[in-house]
């Protein structure tokens, strides 16, 4: 080939934009990479908090500056190895390790920080021991001897200490959720049926008005119900106190004895002595806890299940609120409006509508649904309660409509393109059978289009979901006590606040005063709502599939 035809040739392949082609391929396995990588370091991070690691114990060198309470001994899990740069003139770089150290009732922090070069020897000991508490984070050391609540003492030593250290523990869990049942469930309905009877007698315009028959039966009623009270706060009582009557003892491994209630201990074993089916049947059991329990300590221990429940519930009423809206919007615009500059500039600001930053819709959502809306609610239905709001305040209602209006734009935009997709010659044909234009796209267009109106809600879901800034404003809190769905008449509150995952992550990352103890429960609840999104997408997905088989024409 002569060097004309060479030249010829690359002007061609040019000419075709092959360059351009490896050059977007480029930048989008670039892309793909960093998203695999963001995945990766949070799957990695998540799943390492369950996953139950040795406890290492060390021997600190004489005059070492990481020794605590004297002693020259720690013991702990390793979380992190780096290399540190030291403060001296030379700016040596040498290695350390960040051991979680437990105990933060009798060192006061969690976790230390201590150099390679002060170690002087490093041992896993068998005895050892790691419990899970109720308060200041785990406790880990050697157990000594249990003191029971009759008087007597059973050292670590006994052959019978571990069997009852097993059913003391496992009593005291179902005494503590007993206790639950009482306080929140019972002694909570209590609580509402006389907050009814004072609201009932806020509806009269004064205490001389209310009749003598329905005087003396709300004070009957109130009676019995101050009487059940005393019963169940008693029981309560007397469950703490059987919770508080054994105590273990331990040895820090600074050396020192240190004891704690049996009742505040959820779990405990020995991170030392498990093989690796061990370790995984424990993984298992501490990612269960996870899911189903409610956060301790400031949200750093315990379990999301509030926060998991807040999230799928808002998501579902955002999804029920913004279809109907954006799909009507788009039926409208699409085959109704007469297309002009005034259709052409509502398209304009549906499309700049996307563009408007999430808080603004959230400070929206504050002024009209939850003061305009809710106020107004609250003067027609619930005057009695007032100056207590009851919808007047954020609530899951509230949010989950101020992100369905956030992502109307979503849906209205992919509906329009699924109308728009739909042949012509399917509507002729239905408009020559007779049918009327309602019945057409009632019949014809619209299950023609579900597909596309699904990928709408799919993108518009997977934004709600994540979104944070806006449920600041309109409904979410650190901890809910309650849910807004419960077994309670009538069963479906929106008017409750909510815990959401995503502000969770925000709370433990920003607001925690423990940002140490937080940074694993962070990873934990980001992989959990990422997660959580992966599967109501793939729900949302299959469906969308199914229904595109199912009417699918030529145009598809």
């Amino acid at each position: 080939m002569t060097p004309f035809e060479n030249s010829k040739s690359s002007k061609k392949s040019s000419g075709r934009g092959e360059p351009m082609v490896w050059f977007t391929g480029m930048w989008l396995s670039f892309g793909m990479l960093m998203i695999i990588v963001l995945l990766s370091i949070i799957v990695k991070n998540g799943f390492s908090t369950f996953w139950p690691s040795p406890v290492l114990q060390i021997e600190l060198v004489e005059g070492s500056e990481a020794g605590l309470r004297g002693s020259s001994k720690l013991a702990g899990d390793i979380r992190k190895e780096q290399i540190r740069t030291t403060a001296s003139e030379t700016g040596e770089a040498v290695p350390e390790i960040q051991l979680f150290i437990g105990n933060r009732e009798a060192y006061n922090t969690g976790f230390r920080f201590v150099m390679e070069s002060d170690i002087k020897s490093r041992d896993f000991p068998e005895g050892i021991m790691r419990a899970e508490r109720l308060e200041y984070g785990d406790m880990i050391g050697y157990p000594a001897r249990l003191e029971l609540a009759d008087g007597s003492t059973i050292k670590s030593t006994d052959d019978s200490f571990a069997s009852t250290l097993h059913d003391i523990v496992k009593e005291g869990n179902k005494r503590r959720h007993e206790i639950e049942h009482i306080e929140k469930d019972q002694i909570g309905a209590i609580n509402r049926s006389m907050e009814s009877i004072k609201m009932k007698r806020r509806g009269w315009e004064s205490e001389e008005d209310i009749p003598e028959k329905t005087q003396k039966e709300m004070e009957e009623k109130q009676a019995e119900l101050q009487a059940d009270y005393e019963e169940l706060a008693s029981e309560a009582k007397t469950l703490r106190e059987l919770q508080s009557a054994n105590t273990l003892h331990y040895l820090l491994p600074t050396d020192g004895e240190r004891s704690v209630p049996t009742g505040s201990i959820v779990d405990y074993y020995y991170p030392n002595q498990l093989n690796l089916f061990q370790r995984t049947l424990r993984f298992f059991k501490r990612v269960g806890s996870f899911v189903k329990e409610d956060p301790r300590e400031a949200n750093t221990e315990g379990g999301i299940f509030p926060a998991i429940f807040g999230t799928f519930v808002m998501t579902l009423l955002m999804s029920v609120a913004v279809v109907p809206f954006g799909v009507l919007a788009a039926i409208y615009l699409r085959e109704y409006a007469k297309q002009g500059p005034i259709v052409r500039s509502v398209r304009i600001a549906v499309n700049n509508l996307a563009g408007v930053p999430s808080i603004v819709f959230g400070v929206f959502g504050l002024g009209f649904f939850v003061y305009f809306m809710g106020g107004s609610i609250d003067s027609l239905f619930f005057s009695e309660r007032l100056p207590t709001p009851t919808f007047g305040t954020g609530g899951v209602i509230w949010a989950s409509l101020t992100l369905a209006l956030m992502t109307v734009p979503v849906v209205i935009v992919s509906t329009e393109e699924a109308l728009v997709a739909v042949p012509r010659g399917v509507r002729e044909a239905s408009l020559a059978a007779g049918a009327s234009k309602w019945q057409t796209i009632q019949r014809i267009v619209l299950p023609a289009s579900l597909p596309g109106i699904i990928t709408g809600l799919i993108l518009a879901m997977a934004r709600g979901a994540g979104e944070v800034a806006p449920l600041m404003l309109v409904g979410v809190v650190k901890l809910a006590p309650t849910l807004p769905l419960d077994t309670i008449a009538p069963f479906i509150h929106l008017e409750r606040k909510f815990m959401h995952l995503g502000f969770h992550i925000y709370d433990l990352g920003f607001q925690s005063p423990d940002s140490e103890a937080a940074k694993p429960m962070v990873f934990a609840t980001t992989l959990l709502l990422i997660g959580l999104v992966i599967a109501l997408n793939a729900f949302a997905i299959i469906i969308r599939e199914r229904l595109r088989r199912k009417y699918k024409t030529s145009a598809f």
